[in-house]
């Protein structure tokens, strides 16, 4: 049986614990400090930096390779978009997720501002922090060096990319997955009830990890049969002779 004292302690951390506006109501947020930047300001410092990532890496990939068809320019901004991603975005939240609440950066703002779709991000959930920080560890450094292998049109470039897309892929579908346990089970809800948070955020945002991966996966899997076809015909015909 607790002692009057521990439960008196238990309730004044409950009501000097910092309000805000996170879902389910109730939650608590250790050291948590609302940001300064607007959603509007928060959007724009995000697209602005993707585009200051992709138009140079556009007009490197047009220098060193002018024959690089469509499809494949387009593969590699998105492993570089990714590789910058994990890396600077996720990465920062996996070297802060306990305590990245209190911080007022740039990039801790922006992770307020996604933790409205899901305030898991602000408490440390343990599965969103492993899962944040196998993807800035691996899929980070790796997405580079498939962007290189597309470019430099490297035998490994397949293997890698799909090894990459499956992992991104299946991070995913677990985010998603534990997401919709919690609140069948038991009721749990960690986006606000507001639609852009929800769809724009939540389910928008992440559905490119999902969609772009399986056709990449696919393209790989269709350019690992026609090498081995190839292959078996060319092994027949030298049996043949």
């Amino acid at each position: 049986m607790s002692s009057p004292n521990s439960t008196n302690s238990t309730m004044n951390d409950v009501l000097n614990a910092p309000l805000h506006p996170y879902y389910p109501p109730g939650i608590t947020i250790p050291g948590y400090v609302a940001k300064v930047l607007t959603t509007q300001e928060i959007l724009k410092i995000f697209v602005a930096t993707c585009i200051l990532i992709l138009i140079p890496t556009w007009l490197y990939i047009r220098h060193v390779r002018r024959d690089l068809p469509s499809g494949e320019v387009f593969t590699v901004l998105w492993f570089v978009l990714c590789g910058f991603i994990h890396l600077g975005l996720e990465g920062y939240f996996a070297l802060n997720a306990h305590d990245i609440a209190s911080h007022s950066t740039v990039l801790a703002q922006l992770w307020k501002e996604y933790s409205f779709s899901d305030s898991r991000y602000l408490t440390a959930n343990s599965f969103v922090v492993c899962m944040e920080t196998i993807t800035a560890v691996f899929w980070g450094p790796l997405s580079f060096l498939c962007a290189w292998y597309i470019l430099a049109d490297h035998p490994l470039r397949h293997p890698l990319q799909s090894i990459i897309s499956l992992g991104q892929l299946y991070g995913d579908v677990l985010y998603y997955a534990t997401c919709t346990f919690d609140f069948v089970i038991s009721g749990t809800e960690y986006s606000r009830p507001e639609p852009a948070y929800f769809w724009g955020y939540y389910v928008f945002l992440n559905a490119f990890w999902v969609i772009i991966p399986v056709c990449l996966l696919t393209r790989s899997a269709c350019e690992t049969r026609r090498a081995f076809t190839a292959l078996q015909k060319i092994s027949t015909s030298k049996r043949e002779k």
